[in-house]
């Protein structure tokens, strides 16, 4: 289900394989990308090295081969100090059609291993709270 020009053989072939409510986490470099995710989840390692590549600069790519339908953030468990997070909002501006949803942290690592779940992205992202889980949409007619 995906559509426009992608070059990374590993993820076109995941992507091709998703399809409409199968999950995608872009897992900031901080996520435990192998025990953090169900053990069928297919680890796609775009971590090059710290700060590259960001969750933004593949969700930029992704956002135009691949419909998104809905994306969830992970917030700071209720009984941890709330702080500012202001990378969710360039998620929100990337994706300013999307519906989001925030999870506390540990809500957040439970969806991650739902079964839903199909890809994960290492990425070098280094800013806190850098994860984001998206549900792949439905492709439209002649997209």
């Amino acid at each position: 289900m995906i559509y426009g020009a992608l070059t990374h053989p590993q993820l076109l072939r995941a992507l091709a394989a998703a399809g409409h409510g199968s999950k995608i986490l872009l897992a900031d470099a901080n996520y435990p990308h192998t025990t953090g995710v169900n053990p069928r989840c297919e680890l796609v390692s775009l971590n090059f090295a710290p700060g590259m590549l960001d969750v933004i600069q593949i969700t930029e790519v992704l956002k135009q081969v691949c419909p998104i339908e809905k994306a969830e953030i992970m917030v700071p468990a209720p009984d941890a100090e709330q702080v500012e997070i202001p990378i969710h909002d360039e998620f929100k501006a990337l994706l300013p059609d999307t519906e989001f949803a925030e999870l506390s942290r540990f809500d957040f690592y439970d969806a991650a291993r739902s079964e839903d779940v199909g890809i994960i992205i290492a990425t070098g992202e280094q800013r806190l709270y850098g994860n984001l889980l998206l549900t792949v949409g439905v492709r439209q007619p002649g997209e």
